[in-house]
């Protein structure tokens, strides 16, 4: 992949440190508002926290018991304009609901739903429908005991290649996005900043520190002292085989309090998360035994199948990097975002964000980009991130089966569901890679499951992908359907072909 410097741009105007959601939201804001911009990641796009999430596009119904009206309202106006900038992989669901006698009363439930319904910009999503769940296909995997509920929107995310499409549109608007490039050491001298990385040195006139939950060691790099501390918060979640065949995901409520959703995955998965426990330092990033068994034991209240730790055929974990409000438990940290940007008089200027939510990520890096304005005139600009679509999105929210079926007309080789899978993937660009292909041999080595040479090399070559983890893992999620191996004879082709 080119990643040669920007023409002329020896001096960038901006350098943002992290690779995740946030850092390649700011990158593409201040990118297509004219800035030369360097987005550094120290290992690969939504590595971290941002390919770890529950991929929920949600205002964050339980936010409301805390009261965060502003975080929730913002969240579900982020809802539709996030599901039309990029409807190939971002897609509403009705969530249910189950009322359960002894916790929550139905009327505050309602109460709820009712403000979630009307508290954002809502207009194609449909509102809130109370049902009877011994009448309603979501209520069959349910135990006979629950029978009230109730159906609301939300949406779904490929969390990760939301990751990398925001660099992908901010390399398209002149950013030269480096990975597996992190930051040694970042000194000020005088109005510039200079960026030593295995990669060579840089220079910027500001820097953003969007780094997550290593926001405080950037600070610690460039000698600045945070005025914010953090809470980091790990939350684990669970895959196993598909507990129910309709589309609805489960949203439950639990004795001591907390909430976890049960998510159709993958076609063939059911995903379970999540957990909320405080992250040490050091601590291996990974499920505990009592995660799992607290979201296997949550799921076996509600489903007629028992779910064990026996069932669970994949775990991940992200740390959310929170504010630190002094909120008791893990759960009850706020979820909002906090900027610290150091003084004028101190010469070139650092923007370090605390906290955010894989929903907020565009107001939060157009607030971002608005702030280091301020400062640096090449950042100024109309906000215009509301409406363009990211790569491969540009067709309407009702016309994904419209885009699968075209796909399928062009390339009459592929099989419903690997159509499916790469309008889901790529939208309209899917056709880029697949060319002039007339049969499935015409696509080169095929690893699985639809996984073909010529989408390899697309991945290499356009997303960054260096390892077929990265692309198993983060660019598809085809590491639970590959055998280990078709995916050791990926990664043999990576060794052997690809980097040779």
């Amino acid at each position: 992949m080119d990643q040669s410097p920007h023409p002329d741009a020896s001096v960038f105007d901006v350098a943002v440190i992290g690779g995740g959601v946030n850092g390649t939201g700011i990158a593409r804001d201040a990118a297509g508002r004219g800035a030369r911009v360097l987005l550094l990641e120290a290992q690969d796009l939504a590595s971290g926290t941002s390919s770890n999430s529950s991929k929920l596009i949600h205002g964050g119904l339980r936010y409301l018991e805390h009261y965060e009206f502003g975080l929730v309202r913002e969240a579900l106006g982020e809802r539709e304009i996030l599901w039309g900038i990029a409807p190939h992989i971002i897609w509403p669901m009705r969530f249910v609901l189950p009322w359960v006698k002894g916790l929550r009363p139905r009327w505050l439930l309602r109460l709820g739903l009712f403000l979630y319904d009307h508290l954002g910009m809502r207009k194609l999503l449909p509102a809130t429908e109370t049902i009877r769940l011994d009448r309603h296909p979501a209520g069959k995997p349910l135990k006979p005991e629950f029978v009230h509920g109730f159906v609301y929107s939300d949406g779904w995310v490929d969390d990760a290649r939301l990751v990398v499409l925001n660099a992908r549109d901010a390399a398209d608007h002149g950013a030269q996005v480096r990975t597996r490039c992190p930051v040694t050491r970042l000194e000020r001298a005088g109005e510039l900043w200079r960026i030593e990385t295995p990669q060579g040195e840089f220079a910027a006139r500001s820097v953003i520190n969007a780094a997550g939950p290593s926001v405080l060691g950037i600070l610690g790099k460039s000698g600045e002292q945070p005025k914010q501390s953090i809470r980091l918060v790990r939350g684990s979640h669970i895959v196993v085989r598909k507990l129910f065949d309709h589309p609805h995901p489960y949203f439950f409520q639990l004795p001591d309090g907390r909430i976890f959703f049960a998510i159709p995955y993958e076609q063939d998965f059911t995903l379970i998360g999540t957990t909320d426990r405080d992250q040490q330092p050091g601590e291996p990033i990974v499920a505990s035994e009592e995660e799992i068994a607290y979201l296997c034991e949550g799921a076996s209240r509600f489903f007629t199948r028992p779910v064990t730790p026996a069932d669970v055929v994949w775990t991940y974990s992200g740390v959310r990097p929170l504010v630190d409000d002094g909120s008791g438990k893990p759960e009850a940290a706020t979820r909002g975002y906090r900027f610290d940007l150091t003084e004028a008089h101190e010469g070139a200027p650092m923007l370090s964000v605390f906290g955010g939510k894989i929903t907020t990520f565009r107001t939060l890096s157009q607030e971002a980009v608005d702030t280091m304005a301020s400062r640096i005139p090449a950042l100024r600009g109309d906000h215009w991130t509301h409406s363009r679509p990211l790569p491969g999105g540009d067709f309407g929210v009702d016309q994904v089966e419209q885009q699968i079926a075209s796909l399928r007309a062009r390339y009459p080789f592929l099989e419903a569901g690997w159509a499916e899978r790469l309008v889901h993937s790529y939208g309209t660009v899917a056709a880029e890679f697949l060319g002039d292909a007339a049969t499935l041999d015409q696509c080169g080595r095929h690893f699985g499951h639809g996984l073909t040479e010529a989408e390899v090399r697309h991945l290499v070559t356009n997303e960054w992908a260096m390892s077929a983890e990265d692309i198993l893992w983060r660019r598809t999620k085809l590491g639970l359907h590959l055998s280990p191996e078709q995916a050791h004879d990926l990664d043999r082709f990576f060794t052997e072909e690809l980097t040779s």
